[in-house]
């Protein structure tokens, strides 16, 4: 079932987002850099805030009792025009259930809730970047940044009215 998060959802989110941020960027180890910023960055205090404010949503995909996947939803933030879309900045499926369809029919829920424009970025070596082409995204850009002292490559992919 994909419901929207509520309040009590957040400690399940926090736990969920550190082991799929991990997983996903910290493929040669854990790091200073990546802990630092994985522990400070993913508590139950951040996805509160996150609910209270009008720009975001988040939804979950939930079985049973356990939440196996997520998105947060940007609908105030844009990649070079309107024309892209609100951003997805988080689409989070719990590792043991990637490849099961969870991150489809959440896309397929954003569709029907939020419009078909959007956007996001991803690591140029997550493992993701095909799924992402495989459901209609088009590499629309890059976007970088640096991460202590290494440059971060990601690709912007668009879908709808950017692809």
């Amino acid at each position: 079932m994909i419901r929207n998060a509520c309040g009590s959802d957040c400690i399940n989110l926090a736990a969920l987002s550190l082991d799929v941020w991990l997983q996903t960027y910290s493929v040669d180890g854990i790091c200073k850099e990546s802990s630092t910023f994985a522990l400070s960055t993913f508590t139950e205090e951040y996805f509160k805030q996150r609910l209270r404010d009008s720009k975001y949503r988040c939804l979950v995909f939930e079985d049973g009792m356990y939440i196996r996947g997520f998105t947060l939803i940007n609908l105030e933030s844009r990649f070079q025009s309107d024309v892209n879309g609100f951003e997805i900045e988080k689409l989070y499926v719990h590792s043991p259930f990637q490849g099961r369809g969870i991150g489809r029919k959440l896309l397929a829920e954003i569709k029907e809730q939020f419009g078909d424009r959007f956007w996001l970025y991803t690591w140029v070596r997550n493992k993701s970047v095909g799924f992402y082409e495989k459901c209609g995204f088009k590499n629309i850009g890059s976007y970088s940044f640096m991460f202590g002292a290494d440059p971060i490559e990601n690709h912007v992919f668009g879908y709808g009215g950017s692809s």
